[in-house]
């Protein structure tokens, strides 16, 4: 329930208004500190984001290739992927929004939450800093991270590209979905716990998404994920269902900007203007 201001005898709801839209080119951000300041914390928490998840990728496999009882299990891995997002989206969500996905910026760019500039800036940093993690992981784990597969994405046997790229775009429009609906500004005008708790329910999405489909792509979901992976472990395989995980994530996150953005926001002004 939203809260309501007190006026005499009377309760009204509290005032807001829909921030206007980011312009879609603004040279004049490229003269400003706060962008590069973002650009670098995207490129260091998705760097610490492959860093973490990748390890444990590779920890688990190395531990259950002799009993299939020992390691973390997928439910592990689960955790860690959706763990670290909510730690880094907390983390970075006063800097830079805490996209570290470049589907997430994508979906926000469509809805006019950022800018092109702002969006290439961070794609770049995001695809990066992916590649920086992994290549960290590579070097703490040589003797592992080639035999283990190096934590990359590829399409699993007995699954066609249709199922894969179904799966992915299904779980890149959970995830910005829950990332529009747990950002939303008339949410965080009308009840102020929302902003704190909103790195909650999106790393939850992309730990529910994680038990999902690692069976089928191993999850991606996040292009840098499987492009920072593809790149330091090089194998043709990986390389070969690359562009599922660049279509599938940016067409899911087409699809959550359009319902959320459209759909939805646009039956609530309605109904607000009948009101």
């Amino acid at each position: 329930m939203g809260k309501d201001v007190e006026d005499g005898d009377q309760f009204l709801p509290k005032d807001y208004k829909d921030p206007p839209p980011v312009p879609l080119f603004d040279p004049e951000e490229l003269t400003k500190w706060a962008l590069y300041r973002a650009t670098i914390a995207e490129f260091v928490a998705t760097l610490l984001f492959l860093y973490i998840t990748v390890l444990t990728v590779i920890g688990y496999k190395s531990q259950s290739e002799t009993d299939q009882c020992s390691g973390v299990g997928i439910l592990g891995i689960a955790w860690a992927f959706g763990g670290m997002i909510f730690v880094l989206v907390y983390s970075t969500a006063g800097i830079s929004g805490g996209h570290i996905n470049p589907a997430v910026t994508f979906g926000l760019f469509l809805a006019r939450k950022v800018s092109v500039i702002r969006a290439v800036f961070y794609i770049v940093a995001q695809c990066l800093g992916a590649i920086c993690g992994c290549g960290l992981v590579k070097a703490f784990q040589t003797a592992y991270y080639v035999k283990y597969g190096g934590g990359a994405n590829e399409l699993a046997a007995g699954y066609s590209i249709g199922t894969g790229l179904g799966a992915e775009i299904i779980g890149t429009f959970v995830l910005v979905y829950t990332v529009f609906s747990a950002t939303d500004p008339k949410r965080k005008a009308r009840d102020s716990h929302v902003p704190i708790l909103a790195p909650l329910p999106i790393g939850f999405a992309v730990f529910m998404v994680h038990l999902a489909t690692i069976p089928i792509t191993g999850t991606g979901i996040n292009p840098a994920r499987s492009f920072g992976a593809a790149v330091i472990y090089g194998k043709d395989k990986a390389w070969d269902d690359q562009w599922i995980f660049w279509v599938g994530p940016f067409i899911g996150a087409a699809i959550a900007a359009f319902y959320y953005q459209i759909v939805l926001r646009a039956a609530k002004a309605f109904e607000s203007f009948k009101s």
